[in-house]
């Protein structure tokens, strides 16, 4: 009789391993890619490019362009970066059909904050 081979369940295991390092690996990739806009904007445009964006001014003010990146800018973009991170993580969860609690629904529930 041929051998069947591994069994069922370890195949499901093998399978959600790879799903879990796959997802994770598209996690980090977006994490890494929004970081990098963030250092280009807070520490490019308002430390290293500020001088060549003194010339321009921000429109309908007198606010030099690199000063205003120094002092606001980075902090716009931050928030904004937010935003595109949520949206880009709700899109890998369904992706990989992630949902909210799965975690609490594997460990058998209960209060992931440790609230009693």
């Amino acid at each position: 009789m041929a051998d069947p081979g591994p069994e069922p369940a370890l195949n499901d295991l093998l399978r959600t391993r790879d799903r879990h390092r796959r997802y994770w690996r598209s996690n980090t990739r977006i994490v890494l890619a929004l970081l990098a806009v963030w250092a280009v904007v807070s520490f490019g445009c308002g430390i290293l490019f500020k001088d060549w964006l003194d010339r321009f001014t921000l429109p309908g003010t007198h606010f030099k362009l690199g000063f205003w990146f120094a002092q606001q800018g980075s902090i716009y973009v931050f928030v904004v970066l937010i935003f595109v991170y949520v949206r880009l993580m709700n899109r890998l969860d369904k992706r990989f059909d992630v949902h909210e609690g799965d975690q609490d629904a594997e460990s058998g529930g209960g209060d992931a904050g440790g609230a009693t």
